[in-house]
């Protein structure tokens, strides 16, 4: 991932912004005269997303709800130097235990069923995926296997987000930004994508109805990304994915296990 902005003059803000009490996080797009100026959405995410980044780990809690049902997920991702997931998931199938390690991907259900794919294909796992390994089965795998930080810069660099202003999570007040882009924009010069997976990501949202993806991100005091959320409105109703963050570097190393 491209490293994100890091101004000596945000970061002080933002320090400043903490030891008084006030938030320029959350300030509204309009300036105070003798006040420091808002600053700019794009610039707290990709800042956010950067400290996130040079974590190297973080725990995760997944939940999408939409009409095909409710999935959730939670437990540590690895990134950087390191490639490792381990998330106990619950989906259509029940539940189970994913693991990546080194770009290979295993899902393993209890009761046996077993599946598995490199991090290229990860899709292929995914319940609802067809029979192409490369296809795109709507991104659930893919985002939870994923470091946020990531996530959150090429929301960043690919949505224009507003601030909502503060609002309390997690018994703090914190930042939350919301924004939303078309399906060209965000996929159609992704350089990540080979040309047969990006023409399979675009063709599964418009044969789904959806031509846009919105965005919303909550970022907490000391630059915490804390939640990101994808909302995803097509032809068969609405499917919100929501991330929760733990602090950076608290990734739970410890085995999980498909529960009982």
């Amino acid at each position: 991932m491209p490293p994100a902005p890091r101004p000596t003059v945000l970061v002080a803000a933002l320090l400043l912004a903490t030891t008084t009490g006030c938030s320029l996080l959350a300030a509204p797009t309009t300036g105070t005269p003798g006040r420091p100026a808002p600053v700019p959405p794009k610039q707290v995410v990709l800042t956010a997303a950067q400290a996130l980044d040079d974590s190297g780990s973080a725990r995760i809690d997944v939940v999408q709800e939409g009409p095909a049902g409710r999935r959730t997920a939670s437990g540590s991702l690895v990134w950087g130097a390191a490639d490792e997931a381990r998330l106990a998931v619950t989906d259509e199938l029940g539940r189970g235990l994913l693991t990546v390690k080194d770009g290979a991907l295993d899902l393993v259900y209890q009761g046996g069923a077993a599946k598995h794919a490199e991090r290229r294909t990860a899709e292929a796992v995914d319940p609802a995926a067809g029979p192409d390994p490369e296809g795109f089965a709507g991104g659930w795998t893919t985002a939870l296997i994923t470091n946020p930080g990531s996530r959150a810069y090429e929301v960043a660099q690919g949505v224009t987000l507003r601030s909502l202003g503060g609002e309390q999570l997690a018994g703090v007040t914190v930042a939350h930004y919301q924004g939303s882009a078309p399906l060209a924009e965000l996929f159609g010069k992704d350089d990540e994508l080979s040309p047969k997976q990006r023409a399979a990501t675009l063709d599964w949202y418009r044969q789904h109805g959806v031509a846009t993806i919105g965005y919303d991100v909550w970022i907490g005091p000391g630059m915490q990304l804390l939640r990101l959320r994808e909302t995803v409105r097509g032809s068969a109703g609405t499917t919100v994915t929501t991330t929760d963050v733990s602090a950076p570097g608290a990734a739970d190393t410890a085995p999980t296990t498909p529960a009982g």
